[in-house]
């Protein structure tokens, strides 16, 4: 197995993406393909004491900053630590990809080189949504498509349910529509549209429309809406964490499980390998997670499940 990771990208990177690579390799013995700035790569790795057979450095010369236009940054910055990335994954040298950097040039990057599977209409993103009873749950899309369409929606559901079943464990997961009310028939053109889809979806178990108010409750596994609707609620939730560690509540039971480090970062679904997104402000913990789903997508061979369901839609 072969996991590539961008070591540049991220606002504490190279530094927290090294850490992260230290406490992955201390457990594992998967290969790690750390892309970046050879010399600084090595001086931080020798500072920290790791040295594994494991442990592989690529150079990158270049690096694509947050504000850089992504299709641009690609084109202009062939040899930067995404693009050969890319590069390496396009051409099996690696098994999967990750990064904390410019999140538009790994949308970009995912979408032309390695391309999205044959039947994907759209890929898409989700997050991990923590429930009231312990359990986790799924929202997708989460901004990776603000405008769809019913059928996109259809499908999110299907990839939504793979993820939930195959990768969070979760026996046959629960579906539901983000809309403004429980009935058939509710919500705008899109919601209306969608339902009579979902419904008829036999690659899943819907269960109906689910509330706002539902997100974080049991009544559904798998939540699908439009990206700019999941957008605001991941921010939304985002937001209700900090207040929650501003009234000294971020060791709480619920709450603690918002911190994006405990699950590193939101995989691309529906591209035909594993490419993961982190978080800008990744940390040493953020980044070993991000390896260790990486390495769960790759064993439970994620996109090739996709493609076979896919095939038989």
């Amino acid at each position: 197995m072969n996991i590539g990771i961008d070591m540049m990208g991220g606002d504490f990177a190279p530094l927290e993406a090294v850490k992260g690579v230290q406490q992955y390799l201390s457990s594992s013995e998967h290969n790690i393909f750390c892309i970046g700035e050879e010399t600084q790569l090595k001086d931080l790795f020798q500072q920290h004491g790791v040295s594994s057979p494991f442990l592989h450095i690529i150079h990158a010369s270049e690096i694509i900053g947050y504000h850089e236009h992504p299709t641009k940054a690609l084109k202009e910055k062939p040899n930067s630590s995404i693009s050969i990335g890319f590069q390496l994954l396009a051409t099996g040298k690696i098994d999967a990809f990750l990064s904390a950097g410019n999140t538009g040039a790994m949308l970009v990057g995912a979408m032309f080189s390695i391309k999205p599977i044959k039947g994907v209409l759209r890929p898409t993103i989700a997050t991990l949504l923590p429930k009231l009873s312990g359990k986790t749950g799924l929202l997708v899309d989460v901004g990776l498509n603000a405008d769809c369409k019913p059928e996109q929606l259809n499908q999110f559901a299907i990839l939504g349910n793979l993820y939930a079943k195959h990768i969070l464990n979760i026996d046959n997961p629960q579906v539901g529509l983000l809309n403004v009310g429980e009935e058939e028939g509710k919500g705008n053109i899109l919601a209306q549209a969608t339902y009579p889809l979902l419904k008829e979806n036999t690659f899943i178990q819907f269960m109906g429309n689910v509330e706002g108010r539902d997100v974080f409750n049991d009544k559904a596994d798998v939540i699908v809406c439009d990206g700019f609707t999941g957008n605001i609620i991941l921010k939304t939730a985002e937001a209700m964490y900090e207040a929650a560690v501003h009234q000294g509540l971020g060791n709480d039971s619920f709450f603690s499980r918002y911190h994006f480090e405990n699950y590193g970062g939101t995989p691309i679904l529906g591209v035909n390998k594993p490419v993961i997104i982190g978080h800008g402000i990744s940390n040493a913990k953020a980044f070993k997670n991000m390896i260790a789903l990486a390495e769960k997508m790759i064993d439970t061979k994620f996109c090739e499940i996709i493609t076979t369901n896919f095939e038989n839609l």
